[in-house]
């Protein structure tokens, strides 16, 4: 212990006393507060929860915005309507991002009446104006409205709507007679309206000034107005005033229409009139009995006025019927001569165009396709009708192809020439061996063939040599002592007809001509006269065979030699009947030569 605690020494006692009583005063001056101020605490406390809770604070919203909007829509606040119209507009395109359909849904029940209501309404305008226009568009009094037309602006049918007009009721409204407020208006189909709220302020504007300015009774009111070829008729009622705007000279009748249709209105709706308080949509029901009083008269045409114009129309009618029908005529047959250049081989169409009375066509066209002209008439088109422009150029098609390579290469009437898709170019036939080496140059260069086959082409000179052997291995037999042929040469003979015959066809190709002797022979029976006169009727009896199968005289010759220069065993024949035969000797000659040596 210090000295100061020694001096000073503390009395536990007395704190613990001091100590409990500021506990105890401090609980009974909470509980004073309580007393006093514990329902405000609460409500304090309620309320910075409710302003702090978002959910909360939005039911007491909720419960208030209804009856906000309406009085605000009673005391006609469009700061209300202005801050709005952005939130509604964004929720609605947010709406139609999302789902298209909620909206298609909502507006279904309304955008049906509303679509065949405006398209009837616009119908009917359009045929009262065409019947108008048909009746006095032939009349004498037509050139001249249609010279206002042209002046004013106007069409036509307006301004014979206007001229034929007696009257027509263009507007009606019905407005509210002490606070001259516009509770409802319709106009006939095609009238321009303007703001029929204005309107209606001008209405009660002009009233008071004629009242104001003039001295009238108190009970007095303005019923008519008129301003050029406008008037308008004002029905007071009790509650509500009834004005038309009226185009011509309206008979006296339809003010009875007006006042009926006014008493009407006030019988159906004279407590929403007495209690009117700016709400003007109550009175949409009113709608059928101001669209009654939209009435108008024209004067009625003779028949004969209407006959007349109808004729005409069929007249009009019938000609551009025929107009439009040899117009669809010009443009099938353009589009069938279309089709058919596009179809024909090397013919390609870049621009094809109709002008007025003219065709215009350009493109690129090969030599060896076919003339766009000639297709012009099969298809009933005038040549002269059609401006073309053709550019040459060479196609690779495979017909125009094959046709160029013939015109080049000129082949020999034996040779055959096809050309496939690939390109590749087939020889078959004979040809001179000149020739064959002259066409697989050239046709290297052709424009199409790729390649050249010439696998099936046999060289003339060696099928000539390959004949005319054949030719002299031919032995005809004959009859033992006769000069007629064995009967089973038949068909020898006729082989026989058939070489010469080619080989006179192949050696014209090489201006050559063809000399077959025919070598008659006889065996050892008989005298050597009969031996040689036998051989030689042997030899002429097969020369007359061969002429008369079609052979020229002029290349045969017949020779008997007898038993001279005897034939030798061949395939298993005997010697005898070997030279009881008629055998063959070939000459070739240039016919240059030939000419020559006979002149």
């Amino acid at each position: 212990m210090s000295v100061s605690d020694a001096e000073h020494p503390v009395d536990e006692t007395s704190v613990n006393h001091s100590s409990n009583h500021s506990s105890s005063d401090e609980d009974a001056l909470a509980e004073l507060r309580n007393l006093l101020f514990g329902v405000e605490q609460r409500q304090l406390r309620q309320i910075q929860e409710r302003l702090e809770d978002p959910k909360l604070r939005a039911e007491d919203l909720g419960k208030v915005l209804a009856e906000a909007v309406v009085l605000q829509t009673l005391q006609e606040n469009e700061q209300l309507t202005e801050a709005m119209v952005p939130t509604i507009e964004s929720a609605i395109q947010a709406s139609v991002k999302k789902d298209l359909t909620v909206i298609a849904d909502a507006i279904f029940p309304v955008i049906g009446p509303a679509s065949r209501r405006a398209i009837a309404t616009a119908l009917e305008a359009t045929l009262q104006s065409l019947n108008q226009a048909l009746e006095n568009s032939l009349t004498p009094q037509s050139f001249a409205w249609r010279l206002e037309a042209l002046q004013t602006g106007k069409s036509f049918a307006e301004v014979v709507l206007l001229r034929t007009l007696l009257y027509r009721v263009e507007q009606v409204f019905l407005i509210h007679k002490e606070t001259s407020l516009l509770l409802h208006h319709v106009a006939a189909p095609g009238v321009e309206t303007l703001d029929a709220d204005l309107v209606s302020a001008m209405l009660k504007a002009i009233q008071d000034f004629v009242r104001d300015s003039f001295n009238t009774s108190s009970g007095d009111s303005l019923d008519t107005l008129r301003f050029g070829e406008l008037t308008i008729w004002i029905e007071q009622g009790p509650q509500a005033v009834l004005a038309g705007v009226i185009r011509g000279n309206a008979p006296y009748e339809l003010r009875i229409v007006f006042q009926q249709a006014i008493e009407k209105i006030h019988q159906a709706q004279g407590k929403a009139l007495a209690d009117f308080q700016g709400n003007a949509a109550v009175f949409e029901a009113s709608h059928a009995d101001l669209e009654d009083c939209l009435r108008s008269r024209y004067r009625h045409k003779k028949q004969g006025n209407t006959a007349y114009a109808w004729a005409a129309m069929g007249v009009l009618l019938l000609a551009l019927g025929i107009f439009g029908f040899f117009g669809f005529r010009a443009r099938q047959r353009w589009a069938t001569y279309l089709e058919q250049l596009k179809a024909e081989p090397g013919i390609v169409v870049i621009e094809a165009k109709r002008g007025w009375r003219k065709y215009f066509i350009s493109g690129l066209r090969d030599p060896l396709a076919v003339d766009p002209d000639q297709l012009l008439q099969p298809v009933g088109i005038n040549p002269q009708a059609v401006v073309s422009q053709w550019e040459p150029y060479l196609s690779f098609d495979s017909e125009l192809a094959a046709t160029r390579v013939k015109d080049l290469l000129k082949p020999p009437a034996n040779v055959s020439l096809s050309l496939d898709e690939d390109g590749v170019l087939h020889m078959s036939g004979t040809a001179p061996r000149a020739w064959i080496a002259e066409a697989q140059q050239l046709a290297q260069f052709i424009p199409g063939v790729a390649q050249v086959e010439v696998s099936d082409l046999i060289e003339t000179e060696v099928e000539l040599e390959s004949i005319q052997r054949q030719i002299e291995d031919q032995i005809l037999q004959f009859q033992e002592g006769e000069a007629a042929i064995a009967p089973n040469q038949d068909e020898s003979l006729q082989t026989l007809v058939e070489q010469i015959k080619r080989l006179t066809t192949l050696a014209a190709a090489f201006n050559q001509t063809v000399q077959v002797e025919a070598i008659g022979r006889a065996n050892n029976n008989g005298s050597e006269a009969q031996k040689l006169a036998l051989s030689q009727s042997r030899a002429d009896a097969i020369v007359a065979l061969l002429t008369s199968a079609g052979i020229e005289p002029e290349s045969l010759t017949a020779q008997g030699i007898g038993t001279s220069n005897p034939l030798q065993n061949q395939s298993g024949i005997s010697t005898v009947e070997i030279n009881r035969s008629v055998s063959f000797k070939v000459s070739l000659t240039d016919e240059a030569s030939s000419e020559i040596s006979n002149p």
